[in-house]
């Protein structure tokens, strides 16, 4: 199976905006639920895109499954956020005024993605995700964050995201050049808290 491209669009035309944010969604989600959540960004003079997984999965089993489990639909996956980034880049917003969120499988995709291709990102926010693998595939990923500030959330006990993976995300990315604050909710069930927006809001308004 792979991804068609399926895109919702919010916020400014592309043609328009000066930066730009890709939402990606969670398993069993929808683009127009991610979506939903720019009304607590201040994303207002932003283009935002969310693509829609088919069969509202990125890829089938779970992000600690050895990579090839999720194959075709894992790099179909990649392959997707990368055609949406370079279309954005096309029309003159560089990588710097780029933000990439997720959650959960989104979350994992988003951190995936972004560390394959490491370079000045306006923002990296994952809310409960990891690298994916059944271990950390370091081969796979180049390049330099250049300081690119990135979120990352989880609780102690999730049951989808150890927060071991998230935790060897957060070294690998910052051997890389990043900025990584990881935010730990004890109690939190897999779900995204307001609090975990407000980080969010906060780490956009402040480029």
């Amino acid at each position: 199976m792979e991804h068609t491209k399926q895109l919702v669009e919010a916020g400014k035309p592309l043609a328009q905006a000066k930066k730009a944010l890709i939402m990606l969604h969670g398993r069993g989600a929808s683009a127009e639920d991610i979506l939903s959540l720019r009304s607590y960004l201040p994303v207002e003079d932003f283009y935002v895109v969310a693509p829609q997984a088919t069969n509202c999965t990125w890829y089938p089993y779970s992000f600690l499954a050895p990579p090839a489990q999720n194959e075709p639909w894992l790099s179909s996956a990649l392959q997707l956020v990368a055609g949406i980034v370079t279309d954005i880049e096309k029309t003159g917003i560089a990588s710097s005024h780029i933000y990439l969120l997720g959650f959960s499988q989104g979350a994992c995709l988003t951190l995936e993605f972004a560390t394959r291709h490491a370079r000045a990102w306006g923002g990296v926010m994952a809310l409960t995700g990891g690298l994916i693998g059944d271990k950390l595939y370091t081969e796979n990923y180049a390049g330099d964050f250049a300081g690119t500030r990135v979120l990352m959330t989880n609780s102690p006990n999730d049951p989808h995201v150890p927060l071991l993976r998230s935790e060897q995300s957060k070294n690998q990315l910052e051997a890389m050049g990043a900025k990584v604050d990881l935010q730990i909710y004890p109690g939190r069930p897999h779900t995204i808290l307001q609090e975990e927006l407000q980080k969010v809001a906060q780490r956009i308004s402040s480029r």
